[in-house]
């Protein structure tokens, strides 16, 4: 499942006009050199699974935050629907998957497949978390709609907010604010040390790094766009080793592609999501889209492709991702 914000910021793009690039005809068919190389690294979900800590109770009286911002005390967490975005796979992370009784459609994980879905689309339904007899709901300020939110306040349920998650480096923050509202602080620092231990950031030497660029695909619906400065990936490419090429061109986090961005940006390594790259018939697909046969990537047929659900996820299967990116980087550019 997609985070809510890439949905809503594709869906905003394609009204806008994105639509307007569609494949070009013209510019499919055989590159200038023989594809007999070409090597698509595909990362899925089970590749950067990681495991949590040994269960564990929920500890009234926890410290979080209410929707005003003001500190208040977590009465008791023993029925937890998090609507949070994704925030449901760090408090199972944490050991408490057995208090998660609701979850948003973006948390997944096999300790959550039993766990009923309170949202319908990404939007909160008042009658199924109130369902669950959940004593208390963790959301974040994108959860929506707040009169839905309110409701849950008026029919007595105990309601959080936690922060946002929308790059790595907002990952250890977010898992620290749920473990201290769970009453289990000392197992948030806990977690964080050893997802951190799992894949230690990469330096890079910007003069050998590979050049990478995102691209968020929906063959079906014409969206092919080029990811920028905060467009969540730029922070992983970074952590890998990687220069995200559309972030160092300025751009906004979303752009439609085009043969200028793509002449401009020069990539040596496209990364796609999975079923983005489906969308558009594969490799030779994605050769097909403007300007992207004449980039390095595509001339070499360096392709990753991450599962969709894993990749802007930025829980703490992330930082399992950062290492198997990594390590996808170095064996495109050395085939």
């Amino acid at each position: 499942m997609f985070r809510a914000r890439v949905l809503c910021l594709v869906a905003a793009v394609a009204l806008a006009g994105c639509q307007s690039a569609p494949r070009q005809p013209d510019e499919a068919g055989p590159a200038s050199r023989s594809h007999s190389a070409d090597l698509v690294v595909s990362i899925p979900a089970a590749d950067v699974r990681a495991p949590g800590l040994s269960p564990v109770a929920p500890v009234p009286g926890g410290r979080a935050l209410d929707r005003m911002g003001r500190t208040v005390s977590v009465a008791d967490p023993r029925r937890v629907v998090s609507v949070a975005s994704g925030a449901a796979e760090t408090i199972a992370a944490l050991g408490l998957a057995s208090t998660v009784v609701g979850r948003d459609i973006a948390s997944d994980g096999p300790s959550l497949h039993s766990v009923p879905v309170v949202t319908d689309a990404h939007a909160i339904s008042v009658e199924k978390v109130l369902a669950t007899q959940p004593t208390l709901v963790v959301v974040d300020d994108q959860t929506t709609p707040t009169a839905a939110v309110d409701a849950i306040e008026r029919a007595g349920v105990q309601v959080i907010e936690v922060p946002q998650a929308w790059s790595l480096p907002a990952v250890a923050p977010r898992i620290r604010a749920l473990a201290a509202a769970l009453g289990v602080p000392a197992r948030g620092t806990d977690l964080i040390a050893r997802m951190t231990r799992a894949a230690a950031p990469v330096a890079t030497n910007t003069a050998s790094a590979p050049r990478v660029a995102f691209l968020y695909l929906r063959g079906t619906a014409a969206v092919y766009l080029l990811g920028g400065r905060g467009s969540g990936a730029d922070s992983l490419i970074a952590a890998a080793g990687g220069i995200d090429v559309g972030a160092e061109a300025r751009l906004r986090s979303f752009t439609p592609i085009t043969p200028e961005s793509m002449a401009r940006i020069r990539p040596d390594v496209l990364l796609v999501m999975t079923k983005g790259l489906q969308s558009v018939g594969g490799l030779t697909g994605l050769r097909a889209l403007p300007g992207v046969k004449q980039t390095p990537a595509a001339q070499h047929g360096r392709v990753i492709a991450v599962d969709d659900a894993t990749l802007l996820s930025f829980g703490v299967d992330s930082y399992r991702l950062v290492g198997r990116l990594a390590a996808a980087l170095r064996q495109v550019m050395h085939v």
